[in-house]
């Protein structure tokens, strides 16, 4: 099962489960609807034109900025450039479901982060043990070198 929604001026095909990323987005809780679904597919394979009861909902993973473009204007023969950076703003959402015509598509759920707990072998502290003369070994002497060649005497006229 999959949709088409409609955000930010751009088309998006989309399932439950996927990540998209979208023109920045403000949810609630960090839930994000959009309500301008286009079509959805139906389980025979076959797309259906929904009116208002299609809804595709999500989850915000992440906000953040795109990479930088360079904007560069430039009139020759005028001696004009200007030269601009933009970084557009982005939101990751991961559809969590799609829901129409009374049934329901979610995505599976994705297993919870436990937080890393220390084991006791490292909760003990283990003595360092100081190096007396830990210097870098000596360097060995380094072969002659060749003397340095003299500048050729200068030419008399």
């Amino acid at each position: 099962m999959y949709a088409v929604i409609r955000t930010g001026g751009k088309q998006y095909r989309v399932a439950p489960g996927d990540v998209i990323r979208v023109e920045n987005q403000q949810g609630k809780d960090g839930k994000v609807e959009f309500a301008d679904v286009l079509a959805v597919s139906s389980s025979e394979g076959q797309i259906g034109k929904p009116q208002s009861e299609a809804l595709v909902t999500g989850e915000v993973v992440e906000q953040g900025r795109g990479a930088k473009i360079l904007v560069f204007h430039y009139k020759r023969k005028k001696q004009y450039k200007k030269l601009r950076g933009h970084r557009q703003g982005y939101t990751a959402v991961r559809i969590t479901e799609i829901a129409f015509d009374g049934q329901s598509f979610k995505a599976p759920e994705l297993p919870k982060k436990e937080p890393k707990v220390k084991k006791a072998a490292e909760l003990v502290e283990v003595p360092k043990v100081e190096a007396k003369a830990a210097k870098a070994p000596a360097k060995k002497a380094a072969a002659k070198k060749p003397a340095a060649k003299k500048a050729a005497p200068k030419k008399k006229k």
